[in-house]
Parts: structure tokens; sequence; C-alpha cells
């Protein structure tokens, strides 16, 4: 039994769940019952907090892709929350602790206890975000239940592990990593970085699907500079970058604003969320998370270029968000971010050194943005669009529910001794 939960607190639990799932389920879920049953599917992930970044962008748009493109097809999101229930989204929410300095994340505790709510939801398909609780949870449900899970690997799990607790970790978290990906009968990777680490671990078949962006909700329709350098008190003369996203070590924050001050005036940089922590610079300004999209996608626009510096990123959907708001971007040569970008859309820095940051930078503003930035947008419209992700994915949901696609033999799974 895990620390801190007794049998009395796995109980209360499941019977809490079981009023939750089977009283609050919406009208999708209820008509799956019976008669002509849809196709329910299920994500769950632990990678959907308030200041989520791409996983739960993705979520989002692939709920509302779903709804008006494919009404044969019910869609629920489990994810950790601070009480078990169902909120107006429609999303049900599993209690989970808060991760000290975790930037609202959560971590579940009980693969027991997630299994049950997926079971109770009655899934067709289950799409896992993450190797984590969630993730075995789902292979757990979908074992019991005979229905097949997708994995979806958005994150590099070595990696992390070796950034954030030393080279020793990424060893054995790779093996973990690797371990759990085979057992799902479908593994999705958002990039060919992504698909080739899993290759090099030993995780076979995987498919490579690269993420979408909204090509109404970014555009370069949005832009108003002046108003931006304006709120910003910034001269009409400024060279603005922007960088979008979370202050996670991974993003290398401090070479961006070490490249941007090796430069000098008139540059400056723009950190939208990632710039909390970040120490106070000269040319450095920071405007706290921007939860409201319409505004985010205004700031993206109004920017002169989109600067991202994290090499081991598994895809980068704000890459995209930036080329569909026709702002050039400034970016490394590896990972999913150097798939995105080339000369034609932006500039590719030699490394995520600060020094080769500024090269690029220069090398950007010396070339006639304007053509970039319509190359930027057209890349986005002709190979970017959500549209192409959620066709793609709904047809491996389809091929794997009807039994067409061949599943990977899954070992079975023993649930740890949990409450």
């Amino acid at each position: 039994m895990q620390a801190g939960v007794t049998r009395e607190d796995a109980r209360v639990f499941l019977d809490q769940a079981a009023e939750q799932t089977q009283g609050l389920l919406g009208e999708p879920e209820r008509a799956l019952r019976g008669g002509d049953r849809a196709l329910h599917l299920v994500d769950v992930t632990m990678m959907y907090a308030p200041r989520s970044g791409g996983v739960k962008r993705y979520l989002l748009a692939k709920r509302s892709w779903l709804s008006a493109h494919r009404q044969d097809m019910a869609h629920t999101i489990v994810a950790p929350g601070p009480r078990n229930g169902r909120p107006s989204s429609g999303d049900v929410t599993i209690a989970a602790a808060r991760l000290p300095f975790g930037d609202g994340y959560r971590m579940p505790a009980s693969i027991a206890k997630w299994s049950d709510v997926i079971r109770r939801l009655d899934p067709d398909v289950i799409e896992a975000g993450d190797v984590f609780v969630p993730g075995l949870a789902a292979l757990d449900a979908g074992q019991a239940l005979g229905c097949p899970v997708v994995g979806f690997c958005h994150t590099d799990a070595a990696a992390l592990a070796a950034l954030h607790l030393g080279e020793w970790a990424r060893a054995p978290a790779r093996r973990q990593w690797a371990e759990t990906f085979g057992r799902f009968d479908a593994v999705v990777a958002p990039s060919r970085h992504v698909a080739d680490r899993l290759a090099e671990a030993g995780v076979a078949n995987v498919i490579v699907q690269p993420l979408g962006v909204d090509l109404e909700r970014f555009h370069p329709r949005l832009a108003d500079r002046e108003g931006l350098l304006n709120r910003l008190g910034l001269a009409p003369t400024t060279r603005l970058l922007v960088f979008a996203g979370r202050a996670a070590r991974e993003k290398n924050i401090e070479a961006m604003i070490e490249a941007v001050e090796a430069l000098g005036d008139p540059y400056r940089l723009l950190l939208v969320g990632a710039g909390r922590d970040a120490r106070a610079a000269p040319h450095m300004l920071s405007l706290d998370y921007e939860q409201d999209t319409g505004v985010l996608a205004r700031i993206i626009a109004s920017a002169d270029a989109f600067i991202h510096a994290n090499e081991q990123e598994p895809f980068g959907l704000a890459v995209l968000e930036a080329l569909a708001s026709g702002t050039p971007v400034i970016g490394p040569r590896r990972g999913g971010v150097g798939e995105l970008i080339d000369e034609a859309v932006g500039q590719r820095a030699q490394s995520v050194r600060a020094a080769h940051l500024a090269e690029a930078i220069e090398a950007l503003f010396a070339r006639d943005l304007g053509l970039i930035s319509q190359s930027a947008r057209r890349r986005a419209e002709n190979r970017h669009g959500w549209e192409a992700t959620f066709v793609g994915l709904t047809a491996l949901y389809g091929e794997l529910h009807s039994g067409q696609r061949h599943k990977a033999a899954r070992p079975p799974y023993r649930l740890p001794l949990t409450a």
C-alpha cells in the first residue's frame, strides 16, 4: 500500500468515482450504452494543468475538431485536478496533490484509482499522453476491457531525466520509457526526432503524426506591432523577439537572454510566461502567462520574430503558432523545432549557445522579413493545419477499434499492490 493511502481511503474514493462517473456522465457517454454505439475515445494524461502548454492545446484542439467533424465519436479527457469530479468542461478530474514548484501540475498517485475511473467510462479506444500513472492505468484498463490503447509520446523522458537529475538518470529513465511504450497497441510520435529516440530505445513500429495549428486563431491579420510596442514602452525602431512558454529548464531561457544582451540595442526579448524566474536584464521584458489564446496570438503576430532554444523539443507547437501568425522563427537545427523551420521561414542556429543564437538573430534581421513572413504563413497553411493531424489519428483509432491494424503483443500488466 502506498504511503498515506489507507484501504478506507481507497474504498471511499472508489465509491465516489462510481457515483461521479455514473451520475455525471454527459449525453455522449450515455448514448454509448445502447442503440447505435458511437466510438468513445478517452484521453488520459497528467500534462493538463492551468498553465499547460502543447499537450493541453493538442487535446483541446482535438475535442473541438471532433465536435465539428466527427459527431460519431465521443471524447472524454481524464486528468488530475484538485478534486474528483466532472467540471463543466466535460473533463473527468481525479484528485491529485500539486507538485512543488510544478507550475500547477499535479502528480497522480494510484494506478488502481485511475484504472477504475477509466474502466467506468467504458472507452472503445484509450490514448495515453504519458507513461506515468495515467499511462500505466490506461494499459491496465485497456487490458481489463479488451480495448486498444495508443501511447502518444509527447516527451523524451530520458533527456529530461538527465537534464533535471543528472546524466546517471538517463539510462534507467530510458529503459522504463521504452518498456512502457512497448506495451501499447500503437505508438505515435509528433516528430521524426521523437520517433528516432524511441527506435534507439527499442520501440518498434512508431507512427509519426505531426501536430497542427489553428490557422484562424493564429493569423497575420492580428498583428498590431505599434500597439504592442506602445504597451511595452518601446521605440518604433525596436527589433522585438518573443518567446511564449513555460519557464522550464530545457527551454534555455538564459541562453536567449544572453544572446539579446550581447546584441544590445535595438534588440529586445519579450518572455510571455517564461520570465517569472528569469534574471532581470536591460534588454529583456516579461509578461505573465497568457491564458487567453486570442491575446497570445496577437502578441506573437505583432512581434518581429519568435525565438525557441530547445534542441530536445519533441515538436514545438509554439513554433507552428508563430509560423501561422506570419512571424519568422529563430531556432536550433536539432530536435522537433529543426524539423519545422528552415531558411525559408526563419533562421536556424548552429546550436543553442548564446553566441550561436545571437548570430542567427543578426542573420535573420539582415534579410527581408516581409518575404519570410509570407513564406511562414504559407508553410503553416500548406503543411500544418489540424485537419491532417486528426484525420490521421481518427483513422488509426478506427483501425485499432475494428481490429484492422495488427496489434502488438502486449505482455500482461501486473498492477502493483496499491489500495
